[in-house]
């Protein structure tokens, strides 16, 4: 959540003429790490939990890329690049510890 909210927070300054591309790609995407975690832990089995986290770990990854893109084209400056990179960092470290645990759990 830490992470959608940064992101939501950085998009707010994006050029009006993104509002309905990069950015609306860029919120969804981040929106869509929490919330497949939330829908795969409702998931009735370890096996259906670890394909959800493997979607929000891919949307984590869309996430990165849309945030280097936008670095790029100079909406956000190299200090909050810096800042957002530091926490999908950590992020990615926790969803794969995550998918290593639930894999172990299932052998």
């Amino acid at each position: 959540m830490t992470l959608t909210d940064e992101v939501y927070k950085l998009s707010k300054a994006f050029p009006k003429e993104e509002t309905f591309g990069l950015t609306a790609q860029l919120k969804r995407a981040a929106i869509s790490i929490p919330s497949n975690i939330a829908e795969g832990r409702g998931r009735l089995s370890d096996r259906a939990f670890l394909i959800f986290v493997g979607h929000a770990r891919g949307s984590l990854y869309e996430v990165e890329t849309k945030l280097e893109l936008a670095w790029r084209l100079g909406y956000i400056n190299d200090e909050q690049a810096k800042k957002i990179a530091t926490t999908c960092t950590g992020l990615s470290q926790k969803l794969n510890a995550f998918v290593n645990k639930l894999k172990e759990d299932m052998s």
